[in-house]
């Protein structure tokens, strides 16, 4: 929401490809630990063709700095990417 914009802009330039490629996604959670209701903490799912451990690794590090402008220096993020196959992958019934 308040990092959107700058977020998708960054994505788009470290992965090089055009900004309307990406969606943001935001599912809201709660979070429990030990039976009671937790503040939980920024839990991000990158869902993206392999681009290499390069690649990888900015945006990793890109996420995590924009993120860090909306939370606390101590809270932890997690960012976690799921590899589509190309041949699984298909928009309006076409292989992508």
């Amino acid at each position: 929401m308040m990092i959107s914009t700058e977020l998708v802009d960054s994505l788009s330039e470290l992965v090089g490809c055009p900004r309307d490629h990406f969606t943001l996604e935001h599912i809201p959670s709660t979070f429990i630990f030990e039976g009671q209701e937790d503040a939980g903490y920024p839990f991000v799912e990158m869902h993206w063709f392999n681009r290499g451990p390069e690649v990888q690794d900015k945006v990793a590090a890109s996420l995590t700095q924009m993120i860090r402008q909306v939370t606390s220096e101590t809270t932890d993020i997690a960012i976690i990417f799921h590899q589509l196959i190309e041949q699984d992958y298909y928009e309006n019934g076409e292989h992508f």
